[in-house]
């Protein structure tokens, strides 16, 4: 008998320390000599060294504790406001101008809030089975809403109170050997994160969650406990880094921990780990949050110039800084996460480093790592059930069956709660078509991102698209002195072209829309601003304006004055956006509901690969979506700018979370499969009459606009467990089900 030979795997992967981050090192030794070729007096001394560390030492902490959450396969967008929102809570607890508690009461809440944070995520994501971006998006807006409210805008400091407690604010100073206690914290946390994660059961189960859940739920892992506890450790890293900051700034502003969820994000990505999880080291994190901070620093630190000013006929010299513009850096970060996503898959799982030397060496390739997860993924569809029961029913039975059907009652009782608290404001026609106006961008914004919905992708940038259209068309407008009808034509390219930047990435390079779209939410926010130079612009034709106005305020510009009566009454109080809207959305749910094209859409959502087998081009059908929000986004930019006669960098905040809960809310699943265009527009209705009855003066209280944004993330969470457990699991059918079996059971007994 022949001897059996066997095939050696080779060494197994690195588990601390490989290639991966020694390629870092040399990158980060690279940027910086290159920063102190550019900028010599600030990258040249020992104080930006130490500057970097420190600095570096705060993202750090969270990105070992991102590790974890990655690693699992799930996502953490709530750590920024998670860390704002944490040292003002400090800084409201300990602040002799608020509650004054000593350090180590203020200290014990603050873990306690950080741990709340983590466990509510854990929570949503896996036993209420809420979509993770989706739950720690709303999360982040939520904290962020708290953040400014409890701020009111204004920073606040304690650093009198500080010196009674030199133990715990010595923790953000240098120390006696020279370097800065955060650097050393920093180091322990990131001993510790990777011994954990790379040498024990903790590690193991993260690494075999992320990798495969199913096959590890068949090998005795708790899973979501494994992910409940990386939100925990995520949200208590994001915790101990704000504490850090608070103890060295003794102080804390509104500002705090603003986009900081992209920065660790794209710190752990660099780092090596997987956006599709089952890899990541927590060292790779670590120095890809250096390589970030570096980045960002260079980028922002700008460098030295010499200037030529003209004072009495001479030319003097002067020494100056080139800075880049505002909004410049948030571009950059947001295209840095979105090429490091797109590093893993094609370059790392593909083992081109390896490949390439192998070639050049004359040698084998080594086997790439697998591309897929599951071998078998489970049927995606969650509306038929809801469908049946439509489809089963009659009279008002058939009306309640519909997935919008909520939405649209909720718009009725809300318009009516209206009229009952102030029905001398409520009753009115112009009041009335005042909150219209308010509805129209949220509508056009809700009609784009129901297909994207239903297609079973999302677009976390349409509101900051809706930004970039708007400061594009008043960049053209203002600074270039272009006619309307070219300032509207480039802002709907602009629109356009970073939808097809959100397409390309999301169907071409296979990556997911959510981090597509987050990307694109950064580099579009950051180009908008960067257009205006970071300030609001003002003053141009009225031509333009009339694209926002009254239908009267129209005829009366080309010189038609009304007659008194029933039309004149409309078109004072009709606008060209509302018309604009309806004709949109008219044309939209007729595709969506009528046409070949919107059952191809709803068909892709449901279940991608059986659609795929059924013949329907699916990349197409996903790519005309996302297409379609841009559009829809950037046609809301342009009658922005038209309405208010001017463009605010701030323009279209929140909308992409107000567009989200409209179209679940109006019935649209969060998973894909279904979505009308009037559940659309009454969820949309939902949102715009909430608002309007939260700022309604009643009384003379009011509520503040920073309250209304966590109320409205309540409503999306809220909207998004109705869609999971009531339209999706049918959970009271169940309930009425079980209740049924047993007054029957009672029957028999008792018969």
């Amino acid at each position: 008998m022949a001897p059996t030979t066997t095939t050696s795997l080779g060494r197994a992967p690195p588990q601390l320390f490989g290639g991966w981050e020694g390629g870092l090192v040399a990158f980060l030794a690279l940027l910086y000599l290159a920063g102190a070729l550019v900028n010599p007096a600030f990258f040249g001394s020992a104080e930006a060294l130490h500057a970097l560390l420190r600095d570096t030492s705060r993202v750090g902490i969270i990105a070992v504790g991102m590790t974890f959450v990655i690693a699992n396969r799930d996502l953490d967008l709530s750590v920024g406001s998670t860390y704002g929102l944490v040292a003002v809570a400090f800084a409201r607890l300990f602040s002799p101008s608020f509650l004054d508690f000593d350090i180590a009461t203020s200290v014990g809440l603050c873990l306690l809030l950080g741990a709340a944070i983590g466990l509510i995520n854990g929570v949503l994501v896996t036993a209420l089975k809420v979509p993770a971006f989706i739950a720690t998006l709303t999360m982040l807006f939520i904290g962020r809403g708290f953040v400014l409210a409890l701020t009111h805008g204004q920073a606040i400091y304690y650093s009198e109170k500080a010196r009674a407690a030199p133990f715990f604010f010595q923790l953000g100073e240098t120390n006696a050997l020279g370097f800065n206690n955060q650097i050393a914290i920093f180091l322990v946390v990131a001993v510790v994160g990777a011994h954990v994660l790379a040498k024990t059961r903790w590690g193991y189960e993260t690494l075999a969650t992320g990798g495969n859940e199913q096959a590890a739920v068949y090998a005795g892992i708790p899973t979501r406990w494994v992910r409940i506890r990386a939100y925990l450790i995520s949200s208590l890293c994001a915790t101990l880094a704000a504490l850090l900051s608070a103890a060295q700034d003794k102080g804390v502003t509104p500002l705090y921990g603003v986009s900081w969820e992209l920065t660790v994000i794209a710190s752990v990505v660099i780092g090596g780990a997987s956006i599709l999880g089952g890899r990541g080291r927590v060292i790779g994190s670590c120095f890809g949050a250096a390589v970030v901070v570096l980045i960002d620093k260079v980028l922002r630190e700008g460098w030295p110039i010499t200037r030529v000013i003209v004072i009495d006929g001479e030319n003097i010299a002067v020494n100056a800084k080139f800075t880049l513009p505002a909004g410049a850096v948030l571009v950059f970060l947001g295209l840095l996460l979105v090429i490091a996503v797109l590093i893993e898959p094609h370059l790392i799982r593909r083992q081109f480093a390896a490949r390439f030397w192998a070639w050049l060496r004359g040698r084998p390739p080594p086997p790439a790592y697998e591309m897929g997860g599951v071998a078998l993924e489970g049927v995606q569809t969650k509306g038929a059930m809801a469908t049946d029961m439509a489809l089963s029913a009659s009279g008002l039975g058939k009306f309640l069956a519909r997935r919008d059907a909520l939405a649209i009652i909720l718009t009725v009782v809300l318009w009516l709660t209206g009229l009952a608290l102030r029905p001398d404001y409520w009753w009115h026609l112009s009041n009335t078509f005042a909150i219209l106006l308010n509805y129209t961008e949220l509508a056009l914004i809700a009609v784009g991102l129901t297909y994207v919905i239903a297609a079973g992708d999302i677009d976390l940038s349409v509101g900051a698209v809706l930004a970039l259209a708007g400061s594009t068309a008043a960049y053209f407008l203002k600074v270039l002195g272009a006619d309307p009808l070219t300032a509207v034509t480039m802002g709907l390219l602009a629109g356009m072209t970073a939808g097809l930047v959100n397409a390309v990435v999301t169907v071409g390079f296979k990556l997911p829309a959510f981090i597509a779209t987050l990307g694109m939410f950064y580099i579009a926010r950051g180009l908008a601003a960067w257009f205006v130079a970071g300030k609001q612009l003002t003053g141009w034709p009225e031509g333009y304006n009339l694209l926002g106005r009254k239908m009267n305020d129209v005829f009366l510009y080309f010189g038609l004055s009304l007659p008194s009566g029933i039309m004149r009454t409309v078109a004072e109080v009709v606008s060209v956006q509302t018309i604009w809207m309806f004709f949109v959305a008219l044309m939209a749910g007729a595709v969506l509901a009528y046409t070949p094209f919107g059952m191809k859409v709803c068909a892709t959502g449901g279940n991608i690969r059986a659609a795929a087998y059924a013949g329907i081009d699916t990349n197409r059908v996903r790519f005309i979506a996302l297409m379609l929000a841009a559009l829809c986004a950037a046609m809301a930019g342009i009658i922005n700018v038209a309405y208010f006669r001017s463009f605010n960098p701030v323009a279209g905040q929140f909308r992409e979370l107000d567009a989200i809960a409209s179209v679940i809310i109006g019935g649209g699943s969060i998973f894909g499969g279904y979505g009308t265009m009037i559940g659309a527009l009454a969820g949309a209705a939902v949102i715009t009459l909430v608002r309007a009855l939260m700022q309604l003066n009643v009384q003379g209280f009011t509520m503040p606009q920073h309250w209304i944004n966590v109320f409205i993330g309540l409503i999306l969470i809220v909207a998004v467990l109705i869609d999971i457990w009531v339209r999706q699991a049918n959970i009271f059918g169940h309930l009425l089900a079980r209740l049924a079996r047993v007054r029957r059971g009672k029957e028999i007994a008792h018969g």
